[in-house]
């Protein structure tokens, strides 16, 4: 029997190390083989991303958005701002975060889908010499859209601002230049690009923060950023985690060093182009225009006469998982994603049942 391909921008299909890995046995994470464990993930995402020396992790147990809400409430010192840049349901997120805490913030918001404007951004950091943060996420998956993070990390260094990055739906998948755009934190996850199981997520900090960060007094038990930090550098987990999470993200760094992480995101550059050409011989009309697009999740209009729920459920017939629209999209669009452990045949076979489908729907409407 095929396996179910998801083709939606997370949880995604692993390989059988990866799976396999879970099923290493019970562990107190009180011993010393988690300490090691815990030591070992942490340096590989470095070493992944060649950060060494310049950041730190801190792990978490929870999703992309537990490690981005650790982030967002820990950043901000007593009495300044966060700048946040809101284009889909991702950077409102940090946003209703921002809130959540009663922290002070300035929001640029822009329809979904658009990219946000440098002079907006650098009129506000002119205009509110109160903020300390900016906040942005890299791809928004609410589109498929990647907001250029190195304008934006320019002018936040310019005005002496610390710059935190959503890099929950990017790291792994689509180019970054950490140097480039002077990020300060950015946030990820064990199951999207990095090709792990559901459990783990992270931040990556930059060195020179955390001095900052531990005199910013605590806003939540749980996540406490600096305290994941202190603990986790000693060897320890503030909390109990979850363990057979970590083996996996384990292994899948394993893997991720081995591709690279520059062969990933080429790999992943192919599957989407693979994809999108299949999507425009049929016809397709995208959301964004192309030159946004991520390496890694596609936006497309529905077309006239085809309900996503009948489209969701005849691929998903045909071993198939895609993901809907979010909001007012949400009977408007269909989204495909290309993450994970996915085979060149697979996705030759997803655009064949596709075309099938639509084209097999414009002839019933022709009709």
């Amino acid at each position: 029997m095929e396996r179910i391909v998801l083709l939606n921008p997370g949880p995604v299909n692993v390989t059988d190390r990866v799976r396999d890995a879970m099923l290493r046995g019970d562990l107190c994470h009180r011993e010393r083989e988690f300490s090691d464990l815990l030591g070992a993930i942490r340096r590989k995402l470095l070493s992944a991303f060649g950060l060494e020396g310049e950041y730190s992790a801190a792990l978490i147990s929870g999703s992309g958005t537990a490690a981005l809400e650790m982030g967002v409430s820990s950043c901000l010192s007593p009495g300044k701002s966060m700048l946040v840049i809101q284009n889909g349901v991702y950077g409102e997120r940090i946003g209703k975060m921002a809130d959540a805490y009663g922290l002070k913030k300035h929001v640029l918001n822009y329809p979904w889908g658009t990219p946000p404007k440098l002079d907006d951004i650098e009129t506000a950091l002119a205009e509110n010499p109160d903020i300390e943060v900016v906040a942005i996420v890299h791809h928004e998956t609410t589109t498929g859209l990647i907001n250029f993070l190195q304008p934006v990390g320019e002018l936040a260094h310019k005005f002496q601002k610390h710059f935190l990055v959503d890099g929950i739906s990017s790291l792994a998948g689509d180019e970054i230049d950490f140097a480039g755009s002077h990020i300060d934190f950015i946030v990820g996850t064990a199951n999207k690009c990095i090709q792990g199981l559901p459990g783990v997520a992270f931040i990556l900090v930059r060195n020179s923060e955390w001095p900052r960060l531990e005199n910013i007094p605590k806003r939540s038990v749980y996540f406490d950023l600096h305290g994941y930090y202190k603990s986790q550098e000693a060897g320890a987990s503030l909390f109990t985690p979850a363990i057979q999470s970590h083996y996996a993200l384990d292994a899948a760094l394993d893997e991720l060093l081995e591709e690279t992480v520059a062969g990933r995101v080429a790999r992943y550059r192919s599957s989407a182009a693979l994809l999108r050409e299949g999507f425009s011989a049929m016809g397709l009309e995208y959301l964004i225009p192309t030159r946004y697009h991520s390496n890694s999740i596609t936006a497309m209009k529905l077309p006239q006469g085809i309900a996503y729920a009948q489209l969701h459920d005849h691929l998903k017939e045909q071993g198939f998982v895609i993901y809907a629209g979010q909001g007012g999209l949400s009977q408007k669009i269909f989204r495909v994603a290309n993450m994970g452990d996915i085979r060149k045949a697979e996705f030759e076979r997803f655009v064949c049942v596709l075309k099938e489908y639509v084209l097999g729907a414009a002839k019933t409407q022709a009709i």
